[in-house]
């Protein structure tokens, strides 16, 4: 017998004897997941799980097989169209063929040919320019918000509107346009990252994303007429548009980075405050040599980053650790269990901002790695140096954390801190 993606498990994987399968979207699990996700990556680092339908990798080496492996597509439009209430499927067919056009939905080479348009665009040299800008809008935002000595949530004071206005403002998105933006991308987020359930939340959501393409289209035409100091007009600029790749493919892929712009980094932002606090011989670290707020932005990553895992689907029948993986099946990469993998990393469950090594997953690895590392690394590095460098004062407010329920973000729903 044979996985298939219908969760029949093959006869030579049993949960292993003292092991009890839980389901990850369990609150106490999604909480604090860590524990859980070390005990199934010693039993097995690739589990078929019944309960989820889907293979769970969780070793280094295995989830790395799967990154480089031909087999295991990222093509995965479907089973979101799937999940769509019956009475939201009216809304739902020009929807999904803007996702289709999302980078992160497309294999090689289609992936490659959509990737490219963007490469010099996304480079850390070009992002470059746009250090003193964060660094000015970092300080400026947190000498309104984060006065000294005022409680305040982190999460809505700094860390999610800081990507965004940097976001929007490398995009082109003018600052009246800003709600409707936003709100439309948390739309989007809902259908992507399954949290939309019911009927009318779908309809939001799908509409939203038809908005923010039709949106995004519009700025493109605009720009085309009235070039600015943007990512939309330096792209349109080199000349590939409308010649290897379509200006609706270029305007599906904005659509993607303008819900990737801002969660990402807002989670970064918090994950990395939150270790630093929790661990005040780190937080002197980083206090005594500011130089090493990188170091503690790639530890952060490591140790408690802004995505738990991603989800692919195997394209054709191959050979994954000894396991019979079937063409449909499902797997989950959990990189979160990953890149606390002892057989990779010495002391996995120790935050350590001097551990120099940036080899985590935190940002995916090889086709597929995050094409906006580089200014997610620069917008995090900006705010956590400024918050924990020149706010001496800044402290935890005793308070139990709610985690943002999903099964592929790792999201402080608020973060209260007394500046």
């Amino acid at each position: 017998m044979t996985a298939t993606a219908t969760g029949t498990a093959p006869a030579l994987v049993r949960a292993p004897a003292g092991f009890t399968e839980r389901y990850l979207l369990d609150p106490v699990v999604n909480a604090d997941p860590y524990g859980y996700l070390g005990s199934l990556r010693d039993h097995d680092p690739v589990y078929w799980s019944a309960m989820h339908r889907a293979w769970l990798v969780t070793g280094h080496a295995q989830l790395m097989h799967c990154l480089r492996e031909p087999a295991v597509s990222a093509e995965r439009v479907r089973p979101l169209m799937d999940a769509v209430p019956e009475g939201a499927r009216e809304d739902a067919e020009r929807a999904f063929a803007i996702l289709s056009r999302w980078m992160v939905f497309n294999d090689p080479p289609q992936h490659r040919r959509l990737r490219q348009v963007f490469q010099e665009q996304f480079a850390a040299r070009s992002i470059g320019r746009y250090r003193a800008f964060v660094e000015r809008a970092t300080r400026a935002m947190l000498a309104r918000r984060a006065v000294p000595g005022r409680i305040g949530d982190l999460v809505a004071d700094i860390a999610r509107p800081l990507p965004a206005l940097v976001f929007a403002r490398w995009l082109g998105v003018p600052q009246a346009h800003g709600p409707s933006f936003w709100y439309w991308n948390a739309r989007v987020g809902d259908l992507v990252l399954g949290a939309a359930q019911e009927e009318r939340e779908y309809r939001t959501s799908l509409q939203s994303l038809v908005n923010l393409d039709d949106y995004l289209a519009d700025l493109v035409k605009q720009r085309r007429a009235d070039p600015k100091d943007d990512l939309i007009s330096s792209v349109l600029a080199g000349g590939q548009i409308g010649k290897s790749v379509s200006e609706e493919e270029f305007v599906g892929m904005l659509t993607q980075m303008a819900f990737a712009g801002g969660e990402t980094t807002s989670n970064l932002i918090v994950n990395a405050v939150l270790a630093l606090l929790e661990h005040p011989d780190e937080l002197a670290a980083v206090r005594e040599d500011p130089h090493r707020v990188p170091m503690a932005v790639e530890e952060a990553l490591r140790w408690d980053g802004p995505s738990k895992m991603s989800i692919r689907t195997a394209a054709r029948d191959f050979d994954l650790d000894g396991r019979p993986v079937r063409s449909g099946d499902r797997m989950f990469l959990v990189t979160a269990a990953a890149n606390r993998d002892p057989e990779r990393f010495a002391e996995p469950d120790r935050f350590s901002v001097l551990r120099g090594s940036a080899s985590h997953l935190g940002f995916g690895f090889g086709a597929h790695f995050c094409i906006g590392a580089a200014l997610a690394r620069l917008v995090a590095g900006a705010a956590v140096g400024v918050l924990v460098c020149e706010y001496p004062g800044l402290q935890l407010i005793e308070q139990r954390h709610t985690w943002q329920l999903s099964l592929l973000n790792r999201a402080l729903t608020a973060l209260p801190v007394r500046y």
